[in-house]
């Protein structure tokens, strides 16, 4: 039996979803997946048992917890931590809290807020995800709003918010897997992201009608009847509204000109192959330094920079003492603990199911349908793009997967289905992504709403496959319109209707009560 290349190659990504969901304990289900990966490569390569040590430990999560883009990653959320925990020591939270509770009175109002701040935070996902958290946290929990359902905003408006923005970590990623003009292809694209912009329509709806349904409705109710406790640590500072949202608003700043920096927007002479000097296309050139940027080390950069200026600020202002302010390193980086753990687990299955080559496998899929189905091929890579990205809990590995496949079966720049293949790329990567256990961003959203990992997956869950299968739909459409315009508006129509008849049996089924 072979294992690479096969649909085998799937199955430790498979069982590991299915554990976390069944124990709801993540650690070892994620373990469990990366053993079977091991298994599987060392059986078809005959390496023994020796060799399946070596590739589970050595090749999977040595590897993962040190590679250099990873471990930028890893930083970037320590700082992180570290940046929340100041602002929350110093009082801004707290004083931002007091501000908002004579602004923001009421649940549908907090929760607006909530999904505002996500788009506005278009930056990286990873960012949106522990900032929004942190900022919003203490309004949502004053106005009971479930941490699941804050989780839920968070996750929802981290990376579709990401996937359409032209400035963007992920613009930048998905350029970097094509070879001609990509940002061009990814402007292009936009308008046919229907998961992103068709998830940011269910959000309005569903505040707008007070809709809850499958588990997250239990989680509001209880909510209701409950006191959640908010952040727990001493306020040692007196710190101001100012304090909270001026490091936030340095931290944009600074993680746009770091990321900006990685791209060499800053650099005039770069060496060519015979180290000679010699002009750098990307210097002052916005478009293609953001293209080419590494956000990672942006981040970090970024980060770094924005802590540093924050410290400076609470000291020279005497907010905050600087043994208080040394004493916020550790706390921020025992609050990421959690997310750094299932990150490098999740990045360790992945390494797993790279080495099956999972990627022959779905080439193979995709290849095999386009010849027969063209008008429809959309809505088949916009599957399959959401299952790879569910079964590996990566948006960017899926990118390098299939955008190169959707190019090769159009070659043609000018033919529509080649756009909105490329697009149904992204947005079945989102998707899949969105909803994934063992995706980073999903990891994140619970951390930074400080919400139960799993009850996070199972609530949102289904709110993301309704969206899903209305994009499916769309694509279908949009395959033999080949409109952006009509293809949205009709997938919009269909998933306000489902909004409709949701909301409709919750009110019989509430007046059956």
């Amino acid at each position: 039996m072979h294992f690479i290349g096969s649909f085998w190659s799937l199955l430790p990504a498979v069982v590991a979803i299915g554990l976390a969901l069944l124990t709801k304990e993540v650690y070892s289900s994620l373990f469990v997946g990366i053993v079977i990966g091991g298994v599987f490569w060392a059986l078809d390569s005959a390496a023994g048992f020796s060799g399946f040590v070596q590739h589970v430990f050595s090749d999977g999560i040595i590897k993962s917890a040190s590679d250099a883009g990873h471990v930028g990653i890893l930083v970037f959320l320590v700082v992180l931590g570290i940046m929340v925990a100041l602002m929350n020591k110093a009082g801004g939270s707290a004083a931002f809290g007091k501000w908002a509770k004579n602004h923001i009175k009421t649940k549908t109002g907090a929760q607006l807020a909530t999904v505002c701040l996500g788009i506005l935070i278009f930056i990286d996902d990873y960012f949106n995800c522990l900032t929004v958290g942190s900022v919003m946290r203490p309004i949502t929990d004053r106005n009971r709003v479930s941490r699941e359902k804050l989780a839920f905003l968070i996750d929802a408006t981290a990376a579709p918010v990401c996937i359409i923005a032209p400035i963007s970590s992920w613009a930048a990623a998905v350029t970097g897997f094509v070879s001609d003009d990509g940002y061009a292809l990814f402007m292009q694209a936009i308008p046919y992201n229907f998961y992103a912009l068709f998830t940011f329509v269910m959000l309005f709806t569903l505040i707008g009608m007070k809709i809850d349904f499958g588990s997250m409705k239990k989680f509001e109710e209880a909510v209701k009847i409950s006191e959640q406790s908010s952040d727990d640590e001493q306020i040692v500072g007196k710190g101001t509204v100012i304090d909270l949202v001026l490091p936030i608003v340095v931290l944009i700043f600074m993680c746009t000109l770091g990321m900006l920096y990685s791209g060499g927007f800053f650099t005039p002479m770069v060496a060519d192959d015979t180290g000679a000097l010699v002009a750098n296309p990307e210097y002052l050139n916005f478009k293609v330094a953001f293209g080419d940027s590494d956000a990672a080390v942006g981040l970090v950069l970024g980060s770094f920079a924005s802590l540093i200026l924050t410290l400076i600020l609470y000291i020279a202002r005497g907010i905050l003492p600087f043994k208080d302010c040394m004493s916020c390193v550790p706390d921020g980086f025992k609050a990421m603990v959690p997310a750094i753990l299932i990150l490098v687990f999740a990045w360790s299955l992945k390494e797993m199911t790279d080495s099956l080559n999972v990627q022959s496998f779905v080439s193979g899929v995709v290849r095999g349908s386009a010849a027969s189905f063209m008008n429809f091929l959309p809505a088949i890579v916009f599957v399959i793009a959401a299952f790879i990205a569910f079964a590996t809990g990566t948006s960017w590995g899926t990118f390098g997967i299939l955008i190169p496949i959707c190019i090769a079966v159009f070659p043609d720049a000018e033919n529509p289905l080649r756009v909105i293949s490329v697009s149904a790329c992204m947005a079945g990567s989102v998707c899949g992504d969105h909803i994934s256990p063992i995706s980073d961003t999903t990891i994140m959203a619970s951390a930074g709403a400080q919400c139960n990992f799993v009850n996070h997956v199972s609530s949102q869950l289904p709110y993301a496959l309704c969206c899903a299968a209305v994009s499916f739909v769309t694509y279908i459409f949009a395959g033999f319109v080949k409109n952006a315009v009509l293809s949205f508006l009709f997938g919009a129509i269909v998933l306000l209707g489902t909004m409709y008849l949701v909301k409709r049996g919750a009110v019989k089924r509430a007046s059956k009560v």
